[in-house]
């Protein structure tokens, strides 16, 4: 069973990987990145790598879960705004 900290871990996980869905999406239909900072992506995308390997030292599954999704997303994000500007 779990305990309620491993909860609100998958809580949490689920509601900031979640949030880059929307924007995903946006992009995809849209192909209009230009509101989109390719430094702060860059800057974004490299922290949450850090993350998901800190996920992985500590074994922690909400975080590493999370941050694969997050990763798979900001990456979708930062491939589109380089190719598409």
């Amino acid at each position: 069973m779990m305990n309620f900290v491993t909860i609100l871990g998958f809580l949490a996980a689920i509601g900031t990987t979640g949030s880059f869905i929307p924007q995903v999406i946006h992009i995809i239909k849209t192909r209009d990145t230009k509101g989109i900072s390719l430094s702060m992506y860059i800057i974004f995308t490299t922290g949450v790598l850090c993350w998901l390997l800190y996920g992985c030292f500590l074994g922690s599954t909400p975080i590493i879960l999370a941050n694969t999704v997050t990763l798979i997303l900001a990456l979708i994000i930062l491939i589109l705004k380089i190719k598409l500007g």
